[in-house]
C-alpha cells in the first residue's frame, strides 16, 4: 500500500493541456469568491440606506472578511489531511447556501450573519485555489499561472463593482448575492469534472482546539477596535476585557500549536526563509487595499453624487491596472525565476497611489481619479501575487496547504483590521467635520446632524448650502482614510525590503530535506 502526503499528482504526470483545464476549472471557483468581494461594495450604500446608518458600513464587509480570514488555516489543513477536491467544493456550497441567505435577509442583523458564513465559503475558495495550483505545478512555472489567478481576481474586481451597480439600480441590492447561485453552480460542476486529483490515503486528526482559540483571539480583538471607538471608548472594562482575552486566546493558540500533531497553523513555517517578512507584506498590504477598494465607491456616490452604476465605472482604472500588472508580473517572474523585487517595486507604488487619492475633493475630475487608481492599482497588482509563490516556494511539502492559506489569511485579516480602524477614522472626522461645517447653517427641524451622512440617497436629497457642507465634510473624512493608508502601505514597503529570496525549485514536492516520502509495503 501506498501513502502519499500530497492529494495531487506530481507536476511531471500532467500535460500543458490537463494543468490548462485545471487551471481554467479554479479560475471559475475563485471568480465566484473574487467577485462577491466586490460586487457588494457599489451597493453597500444602498443597504446601509435602507437598513441602518453609515456607522455599518464597514460590518458588511468585516463580517465576510473575518469568517474568511478565520477559515482559510482551517480550510488549508483540512486538504492538506483529507484531500483538496471534497473540501474545495465544500466550500462552494457553503458560499451558495449563504448567498441565497444573504439575498432573503429582512434585516441588517440577518445579513451580517448571512455574510459571515458566506465568509467561510469564501474563504475556503481563496486557500485552496492556489493551494491546488501549488500542488500540480513547479515553482519555476508558477509565477505564470499565479499571474493568471491573480488576473482573474483583477477581472472579477472589475466585473464586481459594475455587475453590481447595475443590479442595484435596476433590481435590487439584492441580486448582488443572488447573481451568485448560477456562477456558482457552475464553477461546482466545472471543478467536479477537470479536478483529477489522488485521495488522501492516510488518517489524521484536526486541531480543532487550535482552531477555535485563533477564531477568538481574532473576532475578540477585532470587536475590541470597532467598539472601543463607535461605543465604549478605549479604557473601559468591555473594551479591556475584550484585548486581554485577545491575548490569552493567542498565548493559548502557540501553546497549542506547539505541540499538537497537526497544527492548523505551524509554527514552524514562522522558521523557513523569507515566510515571516511575506507575511507581514501580505497584512499590511491587505489593510491599505480593502480601505481603497470600500470607501472609493462610497466617495463617488456620496460625495460626487454618482450612481451605482456609474460608480462602478469609475473603479475601472484601478482594476484594470491591477489586473494587467498581475499578469505582467507572473510572466516576468517566470521568466526570470526572481520574485523578491516585485513587492518592493509594487508597495511604494500603491503608497503613491493612496496618497494621490487623499488628496482629492468634490471637484476632482475623472481623468485625476483614474490615473492615481491607475497607480494604486499597478502597485498592488505587482506586489501581492508573488507573495503566495514566495510562501509556497518556503514551506515544507506537508505544510503546502496551510502555508497558502496563511498567505491569503494575514492579507484578509489585514483587511479586516484595516477596515475597523479607517472606519473609526472615518466615523470619528465625519462627527468633527459636520459638525465644523454645519456652524452658521440651520438644519431642517426633525433632522438630526448626525445622520445627514448617512446614505448617497439622503445626502441628494438636501437642498444648498447644507449640501455642500455634508459632502465636503464626508469628501475630508474618506480622503483621510486614504491619508492613513498611505502610512499603512509604506510600512509594507518596509517589511518588503526584508523579504529573502529562495531559488524557485523545478519540481513540485518540497526540497530534499524536507519533502514528503513514500512508504512502499514489502511484496
Amino acid at each position: 500500500m501506498t501513502t502519499q502526503h500530497a492529494d495531487a499528482a506530481p507536476a511531471t504526470d500532467l500535460t500543458h493541456r490537463q494543468r490548462t483545464i485545471i487551471i481554467i476549472g479554479l479560475m471559475t471557483g475563485l471568480m465566484l469568491a473574487a467577485l462577491d468581494s466586490t460586487i457588494v461594495s457599489t451597493a453597500l450604500p444602498t443597504i446601509v440606506g435602507e437598513f441602518g446608518g453609515i456607522d455599518h458600513l464597514s460590518w458588511l464587509f468585516t463580517a465576510y472578511l473575518v469568517a474568511s480570514a478565520t477559515s482559510m488555516p482551517l480550510f488549508g489543513k483540512i486538504s492538506d489531511l483529507y484531500g483538496r477536491k471534497k473540501v474545495y467544493q465544500t466550500a462552494i456550497i457553503i458560499f451558495l447556501v449563504a448567498s441565497a441567505m444573504c439575498g432573503a435577509a429582512q434585516n441588517l442583523g440577518q445579513l451580517i450573519a448571512f455574510r459571515t458564513i458566506q465568509g467561510i465559503g469564501g474563504g475556503g475558495l481563496f486557500a485552496l485555489t492556489f493551494t491546488i495550483v501549488g500542488d500540480i505545478v513547479p515553482p519555476r512555472e508558477r509565477g505564470r499561472y499565479t499571474g493568471y489567478l491573480s488576473g482573474t481576481f483583477a477581472l472579477a474586481s472589475v466585473l464586481g463593482p459594475l455587475v453590481g451597480g447595475f443590479l442595484t439600480d435596476e433590481l435590487s441590492w439584492r441580486w448582488v448575492f443572488y447573481v451568485n447561485l448560477p456562477i456558482g453552480a457552475a464553477a461546482f460542476v466545472v471543478t467536479g469534472i477537470v479536478l483529477k486529483l489522488q485521495p488522501k490515503k492516510a488518517e489524521h486528526r484536526l486541531d480543532l482546539a487550535g482552531s477555535a482559540l485563533l477564531v477568538t483571539a481574532i473576532v475578540s480583538s477585532l470587536l475590541a477596535t470597532v467598539w472601543a471607538a463607535e461605543q465604549y471608548g478605549w479604557s473601559t472594562p468591555q473594551t479591556i476585557g475584550l484585548y486581554l482575552l485577545a491575548v490569552v486566546a493567542l498565548a493559548a493558540f502557540i501553546r497549542q500549536e506547539r505541540r499538537a500533531d497537526e497544527p492548523v497553523l505551524p509554527l514552524r513555517m514562522f522558521t523557513r526563509t523569507g515566510y515571516t517578512a511575506a507575511s507581514i507584506v501580505s497584512l499590511l498590504a491587505g489593510a491599505a487595499m480593502y480601505g481603497a477598494i470600500v470607501y472609493l465607491p462610497l466617495f463617488f456616490q456620496g460625495v460626487q453624487g454618482k450612481a451605482a452604476a456609474n460608480a462602478g465605472l469609475l473603479l475601472l482604472p484601478l482594476m484594470v491596472s491591477m489586473m494587467f500588472a498581475s499578469l505582467i508580473t507572473g510572466r516576468l517572474t517566470t521568466r526570470t525565476g526572481h520574485y523578491r523585487i516585485y513587492p518592493m517595486i509594487g508597495t511604494p507604488l500603491a503608497a503613491l497611489g493612496l496618497y494621490l487619492l487623499s488628496t482629492m475633493g468634490p471637484d476632482t475630475g475623472r481623468t485625476l481619479s483614474s490615473l492615481w487608481m491607475i497607480t494604486l492599482g499597478a502597485g498592488i497588482g505587482i506586489a501581492l501575487p508573488v507573495l503566495t509563490l514566495a510562501v509556497q516556494n518556503t514551506v515544507e511539502f506537508r505544510d503546502l496547504g496551510a502555508g497558502t492559506a496563511s498567505v491569503n489569511f494575514f492579507r484578509t485579516i489585514g483587511g479586516t483590521f484595516g477596515l475597523a480602524i479607517f472606519g473609526t477614522v472615518l466615523n470619528r472626522q465625519l462627527d468633527t467635520n459636520l459638525d465644523t461645517n454645519l456652524a452658521g447653517i440651520d438644519v431642517p427641524a426633525g433632522i438630526e446632524t448626525s445622520g445627514l451622512a448617512q446614505s448617497p440617497t439622503a445626502i441628494s436629497q438636501l437642498g444648498e448650502p447644507l449640501k455642500t457642507a455634508v459632502t465636503t465634510a464626508l469628501s475630508d473624512s474618506i480622503t483621510t482614510t486614504f491619508f492613513f493608508a498611505t502610512f499603512v502601505m509604506v510600512a509594507a514597503f518596509i517589511a518588503a525590503v526584508f523579504m529573502r529570496e529562495v531559488a524557485l525549485r523545478t519540481t513540485t514536492d518540497a526540497q530534499p530535506a524536507t519533502a514528503p516520502t513514500l512508504t512502499q509495503e514489502p511484496a
